[in-house]
């Protein structure tokens, strides 16, 4: 069954160093959220396909490039005028990230762009938060949500918080919180769990949840691997010990790679699904994060599935 995925593609320019006059030295990376998983999912062998908009400029064309020579469909892909959108992700000692926004075309994407044959279509229908900050993306999101519910596609959700892009951290939590509901699998970060559900204790957190009908949430924790509730049951599966040269990416190929593994279900996305499978799953998804996290950029240094198996 085919993964959707909808929101911001953009351009990550990445830094990588320092040039021999201690000048920062930047690469344009393609990535967005939602086109990291919609790549990484389609690298690990899932059918997959992207919602979303670029500008009339070498970026716009460049990206829709790359989501074509990963095998993403981009029957959904438009173009606005102006610029494609860029986000400024500078990098210190630690491999951790610091992200500024240029917002241009991912922004303008609206309802009556969407493209419902590819939700009709769709097994998973997957989003972040990224296009839930401005409008008419904000609209254009919820309202394939919406459509996904209403012809049973499973929803999955990644509420990645960018401070930058929100005029504060109480319109965050709203518009983060309003989709909650109509979602099927979560996966939150560490720092997320307390946005979401005013607890940093995985326990409670995944339990408030759970609350909402949320199926599976899934709680990354860096280096320590990941915890996840599904049915009411919970555990951690440990994450893979890696040399870090950048962790950008890193969630957004963790989660193509559990998409990815639950898409080519044959029983269904979580029918049946025991915490054994579930544990394969997950202990799948960490290895091919850690692999992201020893290479530099997010799409680049996205792992094949051949990889994964050596």
């Amino acid at each position: 069954m085919r993964i959707v995925t909808i929101g911001e593609i953009l351009i990550d320019l990445t830094q990588t160093g320092f040039n021999a006059q201690n000048i920062p030295v930047y690469a344009a990376n393609p990535g967005g959220a939602p086109a990291n998983v919609a790549v990484a999912a389609a690298r690990l062998g899932a059918d997959t396909a992207f919602v979303g908009m670029v500008g009339e400029d070498g970026f716009g064309t460049y990206l829709a490039q790359v989501l074509e020579e990963n095998g993403v469909n981009t029957q959904g892909l438009r173009t606005a005028p102006g610029a494609t959108t860029l986000a400024v992700v500078s990098v210190n000692g630690q491999g951790e990230r610091s992200f500024q926004f240029m917002r241009g075309a991912d922004a303008q994407l609206t309802a009556e762009q969407v493209d419902e044959s590819l939700i009709a279509q769709a097994g998973i229908l997957h989003f972040g938060s990224v296009s839930l900050t401005a409008d008419p993306a904000r609209s254009a999101t919820l309202y394939a949500v919406e459509r996904a519910k209403e012809q049973g596609v499973t929803v999955s959700y990644d509420p990645n918080y960018r401070a930058a892009l929100w005029g504060s951290q109480e319109e965050a939590v709203a518009w983060m919180r309003r989709p909650l509901s109509q979602v099927d699998i979560l996966k939150i970060s560490d720092e997320e769990m307390e946005l979401l559900s005013g607890s940093s204790d995985p326990q409670v957190c995944s339990q408030a949840m759970e609350a909402q009908g949320i199926s599976l949430v899934l709680i990354t924790l860096g280096s320590q691997g990941v915890f996840y509730r599904f049915r009411g049951h919970t555990g951690i599966v440990p994450g893979v010990p890696t040399q870090v040269a950048d962790t950008n990416g890193a969630g957004d190929t963790f989660f193509g790679a559990v998409l990815s593994r639950l898409s080519r279900r044959p029983q269904g996305v979580l029918d049946g699904l025991e915490w054994a499978e579930l544990e394969d799953i997950l202990t799948l998804a960490n290895r091919a994060a850690s692999v992201t996290c020893s290479r530099s950029g997010a799409i680049p240094a996205m792992p094949t599935l051949e990889e994964l198996a050596q």
